[in-house]
């Protein structure tokens, strides 16, 4: 496959994670971009939204209906949650689709009914889902059709605790997470959402974030699913475009210790290009993996007896959604994992 080259539709290319796609997918080796989707911005040329990208040749923005589909290979979808599942069920069925919303993340769709508020329109199309965190089920991932891709506090969060769990190493109970984000996890809101924070910060969500489903439903799947985990999770917004931290605080497993915890990670993540595990004094900053597909994941001793703190940084925009995406596709065409990921293009004045 490594000759091969791919046709890619985006659609919602208007907004930041469709922005990210372009911005991979123009320098990766193998796929080409043959649609803009974005009903709204039809007509426009790409660049009219985003300037950094005058001097590329891409194709104009246009509606779905106006798409053909007949040279496309794989589809993007980028569209705001609640809107993704028609779409999804009315595209042809011999494409590959990466959902960037949360419309397939959930595999109880009464789980997802309660989180999300409405009904899933599409439940036999759900059971055809593969939830894509790429580190975890790079196997599945290779087999799918329709991949539900992680959020962006859920892929900081699973990464660390997934083998933790898997392993037996630290207690499903009494899992504390804090996380902050930048205000480009808004969306179509980040505009509101920057004046807010504006010498500030938000906390948000306290009664309880929906990113809380698939990080509990990942997390229970980990341990076995001997016992439904439930974690406490607080979100906040910071003065910063882009970046994300997290802060997760575990209960060691009975007669393990913080050096079970660093062997367990470096074992599971060998040879995983885009896992770094940081040691030593360091301390896991989104300065330092925003514009690229990286996790930084570092483990600390707690004061408290028996307890350690796990801290993860990455970028919510790349590792965290776009970025992942595009290492879904490699996965599932074969190519080399991080074609397109290595060398990601950073333009100024993006935001």
């Amino acid at each position: 496959m490594k000759n091969k080259k791919i046709n890619t539709v985006i659609i919602g290319a208007s907004g930041y994670t469709g922005r990210e796609l372009v911005r991979i997918l123009l320098k990766h080796p193998n796929a080409a971009i043959s649609q803009l989707v974005a009903d709204s911005n039809a007509g426009k040329e790409f660049s009219a939204i985003y300037p950094e990208y005058a001097n590329q040749k891409l194709p104009k923005l246009c509606k779905l209906g106006e798409v053909d589909w007949s040279g496309a290979d794989v589809v993007f979808c980028c569209l705001p949650h609640a809107t993704s599942q028609e779409v999804i069920a009315s595209l042809p069925k011999n494409l590959v689709i990466i959902d960037l919303s949360a419309d397939f993340r959930i595999t109880d769709v009464d789980v997802y009914e309660k989180w999300y508020k409405h009904k899933h329109s599409q439940p036999e199309l759900q059971k055809t889902a593969v939830y894509g965190l790429s580190e975890i089920y790079r196997d599945k991932i290779k087999q799918a059709k329709l991949i539900a891709n992680p959020g962006c506090y859920p892929t900081s969060i699973l990464l660390p605790l997934i083998p933790l769990l898997e392993e037996k190493i630290i207690s499903p109970e009494n899992i504390i997470i804090d996380s902050k984000s930048g205000y480009s996890g808004a969306g179509a809101k980040a505009d509101e959402l920057k004046k807010e924070v504006q010498d500030s910060i938000k906390v948000y969500g306290l009664e309880g974030h929906r990113h809380i489903a698939e990080i509990e439903q990942e997390l229970t799947t980990a341990n076995g699913k001997n016992k439904n985990i439930v974690v406490s999770f607080t979100p906040h917004a910071l003065q910063i475009f882009r970046g994300m931290t997290s802060n997760i605080n575990v209960q060691l497993a009975k007669g393990k210790t913080i050096d079970d915890v660093r062997k367990c990670l470096a074992k599971k993540y060998s040879g995983c290009r885009f896992v770094k595990l940081i040691s030593g004094s360091e301390v896991a900053a989104p300065k330092s993996v925003n514009f690229t597909n990286d996790i930084q994941i570092g483990v600390y001793a707690d004061r408290l007896p028996g307890r350690i703190k796990i801290t993860t940084a990455i970028d919510n925009l790349l590792k965290g959604a776009s970025g992942q995406a595009i290492q879904n596709m490699n996965i599932i065409f074969g190519f080399d994992e991080g074609a397109g990921l290595e060398k990601i293009m950073v333009y100024e004045n993006e935001k």
